[in-house]
């Protein structure tokens, strides 16, 4: 699928959803202090990190970013997280959906994608009033992802792609900014 094919397909999917999919930067900088005030409770971002995912002793915290991922349900409000070996995703709140059983269950949104899966990370803005900013990411076997709603949505776009473009040297990749 080419990406203007890809970016058709989110916008039909976003509009056809009925749902705010951009935040307002007073959200967005809400989910931030929100994030931070989590991180302070659970001892630091990193252990937040190695709480939520499985992590190996090797793996590093880089950057973590309040964001939302927009899935087929609408937007979904958490963190994303970039280590020296993967993007990682985690929902702010538990989400409900239907256990096989039949009956409620909860459980937060995780997405972790291990770098050398990574084929490309795209900037994209939509063509609205007023623009809507998303980081498409893509998978080698071709999955999508889109990401919304950063507060410093340059540094986001800056940080993934360079991780992406050291993804042979994780283990040494240096500190971003």
């Amino acid at each position: 699928m080419l990406k203007d094919d890809r970016v058709a397909k989110l916008d039909l999917c976003l509009n056809d959803s009925a749902v705010k999919t951009a935040p307002s930067m007073s959200d967005a900088a809400m989910g931030k202090l929100s994030l931070g005030a989590k991180a302070l409770t659970e001892g630091g971002f990193d252990k937040l990190y190695r709480q939520t995912f499985s992590s190996s002793s090797d793996e590093h915290l880089r950057k973590t970013f309040a964001c939302y991922l927009s899935t087929a349900t609408g937007p979904v409000a958490g963190t994303l997280y970039l280590t020296n070996m993967n993007v990682a995703f985690c929902s702010d709140r538990p989400l409900s959906f239907s256990a096989p059983s039949g009956q409620a269950a909860w459980s937060y949104y995780k997405v972790m994608i291990p770098l050398n899966k990574v084929a490309a990370v795209e900037p994209v803005t939509m063509k609205q009033t007023p623009p809507e900013k998303y980081v498409h990411t893509v998978t080698v076997d071709s999955h999508d992802f889109w990401f919304m709603g950063f507060v410093s949505y340059d540094k986001a776009v800056h940080n993934l792609a360079e991780a992406v473009s050291h993804r042979g040297e994780a283990a040494t990749m240096p500190e971003s900014k």
